[in-house]
């Protein structure tokens, strides 16, 4: 029998929580007795939501930003677990080993900190043209806003930088320790320079693509973790 206490207690330790300051460490949001057999996921309330919540039986909610919740809407035992920070840092485009994986990244440093924090991770993958990497980072994210590859030829990666910020520093930090391509959530006009400058590629593939890959990512964990326990995520849902 799973309860909401287990699970925060999991995911605490899964998502590094004691890693971002006090004041951001969310964790139980709504406290519940409640057994889980059903747990649902979400980046934010919408106004709907209770009714999805109703019609998925669900026992107890995992949010993303919970601050819209109008949990008078939610049964009184619906439990509720809530993470932004933590959850933006450890399973979006940072310093995130799953995504690693994804996107085939080995021999992992860490690349730019904030607040004394890893934002990103650079790593080395098999020498192959830029243009087909590219692709391998779309179709993990299900598309991007944003790709210079089609400027850059023929060009061969075999160094890529994941970042969850972009700035002038951090694009010519990647480029000195030998990335070839930027991988970030959004473009950043503070980074033009930088770029041109580096002739680095870039792909921006979108905060709520990447925010959408960690929820997903996280329903495979938790689903991993407890085998008979059912899960859904709300698709599409900002």
């Amino acid at each position: 029998m799973l309860l909401l206490t287990e699970l925060a207690a999991f995911l605490d330790q899964r998502l590094e929580r004691d890693r971002v300051p006090a004041e951001d460490q969310n964790g139980i949001y709504r406290a519940s007795d409640r057994p889980i057999q059903r747990l649902g996921l979400a980046l934010e309330p919408w106004a709907d939501m209770a009714e999805w919540v109703r019609a998925e039986s669900l026992d107890a909610l995992f949010l993303h930003r919970p601050w819209k919740l109008d949990s008078a809407k939610l049964a009184d035992d619906i439990g509720i677990v809530a993470y932004h920070l933590a959850f933006d840092e450890r399973l979006t485009v940072g310093l995130n080993p799953d995504l690693a994986i994804a996107l085939g990244l080995t021999e992992l440093d860490v690349l730019g900190t904030k607040h004394n924090r890893p934002i990103g991770m650079i790593g080395n993958v098999p020498p192959q043209r830029l243009s087909a990497y590219c692709d391998r980072v779309r179709q993990c994210f299900g598309g991007a806003e944003f790709s210079s590859a089609s400027e850059k030829g023929e060009k061969t990666v075999s160094r890529v930088a994941v970042v969850g910020a972009m700035d002038d520093a951090l694009v010519r930090e990647a480029h000195d320790h030998g990335a070839q391509l930027y991988v970030t959530g959004q473009v950043r006009e503070a980074a033009a320079l930088a770029v041109e400058e580096t002739a680095i590629a870039v792909v921006a593939v979108g905060h709520h693509r990447a925010e959408m890959w960690g929820l997903q990512t996280l329903a495979a964990i938790v689903s991993e973790h407890w085998s008979t326990l059912q899960v859904r995520v709300a698709l599409g849902r900002r």
